[in-house]
């Protein structure tokens, strides 16, 4: 019988992209059988992140359990991968040294001959340098699993934010060769897939290697993509204001197939924290996008990141947020409490805020995204929309879940047995909860 492997994935959708990649690799290589019960695995994979705080408590946590596991099948083997891996190095085996393999978000395709290399050692191997994009050229091609997919277009981050660990733990930003990037999503439009999701922590930084010498910018990737027989929709992931140029924004223009959704991370809706953040942009830089990107794409949702109670952070600074809330019309948030990353300058800056403040004003900024998420959901009911149809709907028996262009999530009836990959008519009618809908679908 085959050996079996489990993989555990914390953190970003690029995380999540790297874990499937780094299975298909071992699957095609070792001939490894995947499970979703530890228990029963021989391979033990752990992809880490470090963004939020307590990420390397989390990690040495699921590792306690693992080595309870390990104690009962000596032979099996423990991996750790990601962000934590890359950031610990050597000094998580101190802590856990019945670790076997440790390794870096730029050599996850060097796993099979890490563990090679553990099985004729018997030591524990460590792996975690930054070999450009390297690891692209070593993955097999991405299996198509539904109607969506993933694919990563760049790694790692030049900004340097001030409380950001990506750039220690991803290295600098380095971006696929054009034709590869074009090559893959031509691969997967061919088995179906009809949305794409373009990954990177700073996307639209994207400056590929063209074969004539050449260098491609993002807006010329989404145009070139859009040519492509069968791609529906396009999206991507994450993006920075300081790129957001009007090249990208003409885009919104002239493609159809570009989501009418743009998540544009801000952190802060104040002058004084953003510049202590080294964001390198104001409050009316980023304003003035949004007002532009409206003009080209009056429809659009928008969504972005904040970081609540920054050291420094006053009321009025906190007041200033909630206004570019609401001047920018957010559709939704991804907003957090600051908490000091090892190594990253704002882990030195003074932080007198009390924790009780932080969550209060976190609070505050939730109900009132919620509040305006709540409103424009309900605002679209009544219309027909088009959805992706993702999978069966564990809620409501008898309904498919779906996805819209400005990705809310829709509940509807079909006797169909499997319509999961399709793109289907809906008309909307009600509102279930803050980000969903019910509806019926057009009959055709």
């Amino acid at each position: 019988m085959g050996k079996k492997l489990y993989i555990e994935t914390q953190g970003c959708q690029m995380n999540a992209y790297d874990s499937a990649r780094l299975a298909d690799l071992l699957q095609e290589r070792e001939h490894l059988e995947y499970t979703d019960d530890p228990q029963e695995a021989d391979i033990l994979l752990l992809n880490t992140c470090s963004i939020r705080e307590k990420a390397q408590e989390k990690v040495f946590s699921e590792l306690g359990r693992w080595r309870r596991l390990k104690e009962q099948k000596p032979d099996l083997i423990i991996g750790v991968g990601g962000c934590v891996a890359s950031q610990e190095g050597e000094a998580l085996l101190r802590r856990a040294p019945y670790v076997d393999l440790i390794f870096g978000p730029q050599t996850l395709h060097r796993v099979p001959e890490l563990m090679q290399q553990r099985h004729r050692s018997r030591l524990p191997v460590v792996d975690i340098s930054f070999p450009t994009i390297e690891k692209f050229d070593h993955l097999p091609e991405p299996r198509v699993d539904g109607g969506k997919a993933f694919v990563s277009i760049m790694e790692g981050c030049s900004k340097y934010c001030s409380f950001c660990v990506v750039p220690y733990t991803r290295g600098e930003e380095v971006s696929r060769p054009f034709d590869d990037v074009i090559a893959e999503v031509a691969h997967l439009l061919r088995q179906g897939v009809v949305e794409i999701t373009l990954l990177g922590q700073n996307v639209n930084a994207y400056r590929g290697p063209e074969h004539d010498g050449g260098t491609a910018s993002f807006a010329t990737l989404l145009d070139h993509l859009s040519t492509l027989p069968g791609l529906q929709r396009l999206r991507y992931t994450t993006s920075h204001p300081l790129e957001f140029n009007e090249d990208l924004i003409d885009c919104y223009r002239r493609i159809p197939q570009l989501v009418s959704h743009v998540h544009l991370p801000v952190q802060s809706g104040s002058d004084r924290i953003l510049a202590a953040m080294k964001r390198n942009h104001d409050r009316q830089d980023y304003l003035r996008r949004i007002r532009l990107l409206r003009a080209a794409r009056p429809d659009l949702h928008l969504s972005s990141d904040f970081i609540v109670g920054f050291p420094g952070e006053t009321e009025e600074d906190f007041q200033a947020t909630l206004d570019l809330i609401r001047e920018a019309d957010m559709d939704h948030s991804y907003s957090f409490v600051y908490s000091a990353r090892p190594g990253t300058p704002a882990a030195d800056l003074i932080d007198e805020t009390p924790l009780a403040v932080k969550k209060e004003r976190l609070q505050r900024l939730k109900d009132m995204i919620s509040a305006s998420t709540l409103e424009k959901t309900r605002a679209m009911v009544g219309t027909r929309q088009r959805l992706l149809v993702e999978s069966a709907s564990t809620r409501y028996p008898g309904h498919w879940v779906g996805s819209t262009f400005n990705n809310r999530i829709v509940h509807f009836a079909a006797a169909q047995d499997d319509l999961a990959g399709q793109l289907v008519d809906v008309d909307i009618s009600a509102a279930l909860t803050v980000n969903a809908l019910r509806g019926e679908r057009v009959q055709s």
